[in-house]
């Protein structure tokens, strides 16, 4: 044991560091082997559910496919048995346009005329020297009375809910605020003009209204005037349509 101790003394310190080295080397290759096995090992157990797992998923993928083809070629068939539903699909398309113009949803053009109803020139302080909602709610019946087929005022539609009414020196249109000079565009027949300027109703609005307060209107025909399409909200609480056998009314 002595002479073991003398010839490690008798060794350079850099040997002994050396070898101390290779042998904390040896020990972590040694522990590194050790653990490999049971990590392959472990990988390989997970790796076969993971890949079951997938080609079960694949499967149902490919299931629904089919199904997806399957329904498409029943379509197909469907519509080969029934030749009459593109004519049907139509009616109801036609009937669904129809119906959005009589309810002002869409903007439409045609011949008609744009009215221009103005405050008096000097109109002081009478409040009968300014336009007034009812002025402008008796222009637009008498229009209607014409044969208007759609009518704005100040680029409002005018549908069956609308109300023209006064708000402090402003007219209320559906929910829009509207300031004079006030615009009234309106599409009817080439006659429009003449049916409503023949009206005796008409012309004692002129005369007992325009006329003696200086309240100005002016009119241009046009063989082309649009009329935009209603922009506020549709509600109904109440009303109900009435069931029908046919769904084309």
């Amino acid at each position: 044991m002595t002479a073991v101790v003398a010839r490690l003394r008798a060794l350079p310190s850099w040997q002994v560091t050396l070898s101390g080295a290779l042998f904390v080397l040896g020990f972590l290759i040694a522990a590194q082997l050790a653990a490999e096995g049971p990590r392959v090992r472990y990988t390989s157990q997970e790796r076969a559910p993971l890949i079951e797992t997938a080609l079960g998923l694949q499967d149902q993928q490919n299931a629904l496919q089919a199904q997806i083809l399957d329904l498409r070629a029943r379509i197909v068939e469907l519509e080969a048995e029934e030749p009459g539903s593109e004519a049907l699909v139509r009616e109801i398309n036609a009937a669904l346009e129809h119906a959005r113009l009589a309810g002002g949803l869409v903007q439409i053009t045609g011949p008609g005329i744009i009215f221009r109803l103005e405050d008096a020139e000097n109109p002081g302080t009478e409040r009968d020297s300014l336009v007034t909602a009812r002025d402008i709610r008796t222009l637009v019946q008498e229009l209607w009375l014409a044969g208007a087929e759609a009518i704005s005022i100040n680029g409002e539609r005018v549908t069956t809910t609308t109300a023209i009414l006064d708000i402090g020196n402003a007219i209320l249109a559906n929910s829009a605020y509207l300031a004079p000079p006030y615009e009234v565009r309106t599409i009817g027949a080439d006659d429009l003009y003449e049916r409503l300027t023949t009206s005796a109703s008409f012309v004692e609005f002129v005369r007992s209204r325009i006329e003696p307060y200086g309240l100005r209107l002016s009119f241009s025909e046009l063989d082309e005037v649009t009329v935009p399409a209603y922009a506020g909200t549709i509600r109904s609480h109440y009303a109900r349509p009435e069931p029908s056998a046919s769904p084309i009314p």
